[in-house]
């Protein structure tokens, strides 16, 4: 059974940072595709950052520049460091993971093709 556990969420101003993980468990070999999508209320859940195995990484445009997404292999551990924040950043957050798959696949893929999810953290930027 794959289990993923996130870490990090919080409250902080607008410009500030903040570092988010997710440790993946129960799973012999680290996925093929991991990502971050995220979900602020009355939109739906969207990529926010991805990376294959390789460490081929993605981003949506309105993070590019700003978050950083990476990976411990060593410690089955995915980040997601996120600088500048905004208010419109606002949102909970989800680590996802896939195994078996493309990178094309781990790119372009939505939400709803991830079996495998993290239990979600709250990130909030106040103006």
């Amino acid at each position: 059974q794959v289990r993923l556990v996130e870490f990090g969420g919080g409250s902080v101003q607008a410009g500030g940072s903040l570092r988010l993980s997710c440790t993946v468990f129960g799973y012999a070999y680290r996925p093929y595709c991991m990502a971050w999508f995220r979900q602020a209320p009355g939109k739906e859940r969207a990529g926010v950052a991805r990376i294959s195995s390789g460490g081929t990484s993605s981003y949506a445009d309105s993070v590019k520049g700003r978050f950083t997404v990476s990976q411990d292999n060593a410690k089955n551990t995915l980040y997601l460091q996120m600088n500048s924040l905004k208010p419109e950043d606002t949102a909970m957050f989800y680590c996802a993971a896939a195994y078996d798959h493309s990178d094309s696949w781990c790119h372009d893929s939505q939400w709803q093709a991830f079996p495998y999810w993290g239990q979600g953290t709250q990130v909030t930027v106040s103006s």
